[in-house]
């Protein structure tokens, strides 16, 4: 039978609601924590090298895993990444005054894509919305 007859629709087939007000406030905080975790990993990672650069890539993977699983949906890690993302890449752009916050060197870059990199692996694997109802395989 289909699911026309049955009375049953999918996941997938239901119409897309907005997000709460909750929601949606978490994840403009989760933006901001973003960019100040960004703003310090930038000053920390050329302070101390081999050290300031995991520390800086690991607060990052931190916050974007966790984020994704306090609101249990990849916009919380996507949130926080994008927070991140866009502030390096101002940070990194040079000013007409010649003034730079990141130096040419493996460092710098190593923390601009690395952290690119963990952005993206972390709003991947964070676990995503499960639709409501039973299991799938009602016989497993």
């Amino acid at each position: 039978m289909s699911d026309r007859t049955t009375g049953s629709t999918s996941a997938l087939a239901q119409p897309l609601r907005l997000p709460s007000g909750g929601r949606i406030a978490a994840c403009v905080g989760l933006f901001l924590l973003g960019a100040v975790v960004g703003v310090a990993g930038a000053l920390v990672q050329p302070a101390w090298f081999p050290g300031g650069l995991l520390l800086a890539l690991a607060a990052e993977a931190g916050l974007c895993l966790g984020a994704g699983l306090a609101l249990r949906s990849r916009a919380g890690a996507a949130s926080a990444a994008g927070g991140w993302v866009l502030v390096v890449l101002l940070l990194s752009a040079s000013r007409p005054e010649g003034d730079f916050l990141f130096a040419a060197g493996a460092g710098s870059y190593l923390f601009l894509l690395g952290g690119i990199a963990v952005a993206v692996m972390c709003a991947t694997l964070a676990p995503g919305r499960q639709p409501r109802g039973g299991p799938v395989r009602l016989g497993k």
